[in-house]
């Protein structure tokens, strides 16, 4: 099931990290799940969307208040470990982006 992320009215920041997973799990999907429990703990966390295809090609999209709560999320001490397993255990490649939401909106189906 997908899930869209309810953030507030722009200006907000979002995280964009896309991966390309090697195939053997190690791990990954526990501390995925991890993950998210713990940044939705963390001060100025707004919400999160992910998707993975069947090769291996992954984005997740967090939503934060401030670059402040962005720092502080990247230097939680759990999280730091999980980004030293994605380098060493989890990943193939990936890239990370930072950018600054200023204007957002949708469609919402019934």
């Amino acid at each position: 099931m997908f899930l869209f992320s309810k953030t507030p009215e722009p200006p907000y920041y979002a995280v964009i990290f896309s991966s390309l997973r090697i195939p053997e799990d190690n791990g990954y999907g526990e501390m995925a799940e991890r993950m998210v429990e713990l940044a939705s703990q963390q001060p100025g966390f707004l919400g999160a969307e992910s998707a993975r295809g069947e090769d291996g090609f992954g984005i997740t999209v967090s939503y934060w208040s401030s670059t402040e709560a962005i720092t502080h999320w990247k230097a939680n001490m759990e999280h730091v470990v999980a980004q030293e397993m994605g380098k060493t255990a989890w990943y193939e490649h990936y890239e990370l982006r930072v950018a600054k939401v200023e204007r957002a909106y949708g469609r919402i189906s019934s």
